[in-house]
């Protein structure tokens, strides 16, 4: 599989490329909107003694409001707020909206009494911002009501002391209306209300049991729902079997259509058991829209053969197709990578169930990859199916798809826990650089962090992040530091 690295802008088109094509074969799953909660506000016994003031501060928060909008988020605008009356009444509308994010806009000087409320009652995480006009003021023309309108940065350390009385954990940022630096430090907490988002309206499937002696993959679904908000729902495989059983010949055909123009198909495929996974792959679907599920992770270890033995074995077709569709699917009972893998997703970076494979000291580089579902999004060419005579350490038989990541720089994300039951998100950032990897049916990559792979190695797991995690594409690792924020959870990098 080693090739010739492409330029840089050969493989970002054909990146670019192959995204369109998967989302117009495998359309996403649509989901809820992420939403964002927005309030601007100014002390209002300032209005009369300065006339212009208010037209001039609720310029700007009409431009915030229109840059929010711009977003891929559903924005609830509840106005400007002036006295803590009006702030008390904001709360309630925001706390209808169900807000995933609430972005206070401290356009001068206010009260914090006019915002502890919202950021009480609304049971929503906060930001607050605060953009002044223009880079500076002139001081030459300035009088007292043009110098209001550049005091917004004067609460925040006010607003700051107060949520930290009130139990409240505080984000702000501040700098200029037009400034795209604070922009983009904005935006990065709306990439982490997505997160957030998604995690809270969540539906987990686990299906099977853990695989046995897998210590660290354990995990207790109730902390999801504790911790998160989410729901797991508790599968056997003969849910699944039950759906096998309805799906056609013509279905299964369709699929296999569907998989030819997909993947790869390498020689190694035989027809029937391209069929079978094809089958288990419509049933799959089944399984996940009659369970509304977000994610799936199952393992089911089998014996002599039999039906349940040959359903886990025809897993990773269908998986794999669903991953692309936005519904992470993740081997060996994984729940913990598969809530990792969909909060990759919700960044918009893909996010494919790893592991470590092997060290290559000569190189630098921790190789990596898993057997089973990969994330399409990742792949750095149109995915292969390759068949396999055995699963290493599982029992059957089958086709498994084989990818290399594209080269680029790539986060890892894994969901760790504590002796105390709490999670967190450990993430490390690096590159994948091309080289040699090995052809057995696994997603595969070359990751460059930068440091000797053995002190990696040692650092990554002295996380307590578990043996497996999820792999995405660009540097996240900010992204998710700030989702974790806004989750309660705590953040590990390395």
């Amino acid at each position: 599989m080693a090739t010739t690295a492409p330029t840089t802008a050969t493989t970002t088109g054909r990146t670019a490329e192959r995204a369109a094509r998967l989302r117009e074969l495998l359309p996403p799953v649509a989901r809820r909107r992420t939403r964002i909660g927005l309030v601007a506000g100014g002390l209002g016994t300032y209005w009369p003694q300065f006339p212009g003031l208010l037209p001039q501060l609720k310029e700007s928060a009409s431009y915030v409001a229109d840059r929010f909008r711009q977003m891929d988020a559903e924005v609830t605008d509840v106005g400007f707020i002036s006295d803590a009356g009006e702030g008390a009444a904001a709360a309630e509308k925001l706390r209808q909206a169900d807000c995933d994010l609430i972005v206070l806009f401290l356009t001068t000087y206010l009260t914090s009494s006019m915002v502890l409320p919202i950021a009480q009652r609304s049971h929503a995480p906060v930001l607050v911002i605060d953009l002044q006009p223009t880079e500076r003021m002139d001081h030459a023309s300035f009088d007292t009501g043009a110098w209001l309108a550049y005091c917004g940065q004067c609460p925040v350390p006010e607003v700051g002391n107060v949520f930290r009385r009130a139990g409240i954990p505080f984000r702000s940022v501040s700098g200029w209306l037009r400034q795209e630096s604070a922009w983009r430090r904005i935006e990065q907490w709306i990439r982490a209300a997505h997160v957030r988002s998604a995690l809270r309206h969540a539906r987990h499937g686990l299906m099977g049991h853990l695989y046995p002696g897998m210590l660290d993959v354990s995990t207790d679904p109730t902390l999801l729902s504790t911790t998160f908000g989410s729901h797991t729902e508790v599968l056997e495989f003969d849910d699944l079997r039950h759906r096998v059983e309805q799906v056609t010949e013509a279905e299964t055909r369709e699929r296999m259509a569907l998989a030819r123009q997909v993947f790869t198909l390498d020689d190694s495929v035989v027809d029937e058991d391209f069929a079978w996974g094809a089958t288990v792959s419509v049933a799959l679907d089944r399984l996940v829209d009659d369970f509304g599920l977000d994610t799936l992770a199952y393992y089911h270890r089998g014996l002599g053969g039999e039906l349940h033995e040959r359903l886990g074995a025809g897993m990773i077709l269908g998986a794999s197709l669903l991953t692309a569709r936005g519904v992470p699917a993740a081997g060996e009972y994984e729940l913990r990578t598969s809530v990792a893998q969909f909060a990759s997703q919700s960044v918009g970076s893909g996010g494919s169930f790893t592991e470590i494979q092997a060290l290559n000291f000569e190189d630098g580089v921790v190789e990596m990859g898993h057997d089973g579902p990969g994330h399409l999004a990742v792949s750095a060419r149109d995915p292969l199916l390759r068949g396999l005579g055995v699963y290493h350490g599982k029992r059957g038989w089958g086709v498994s798809v084989e990818f290399d990541v594209q080269p680029g720089p790539v986060t890892l994300l894994g969901l760790g826990q504590d002796a105390d039951g709490g999670l967190s998100f450990v993430t490390s950032e690096g590159t994948v650089v091309p080289g040699p990897l090995l052809e057995i049916g696994n997603t595969t990559s070359r990751v460059d962090f930068g440091r000797d792979p053995g002190e990696w190695v040692d650092a990554w797991s002295a996380t307590g992040v578990g043996h497996h995690w999820s792999l995405s594409v660009g540097h996240h690792a900010a992204d998710f530091r700030a989702a974790a924020s806004l989750l309660g959870i705590d953040h590990r990098g390395v």
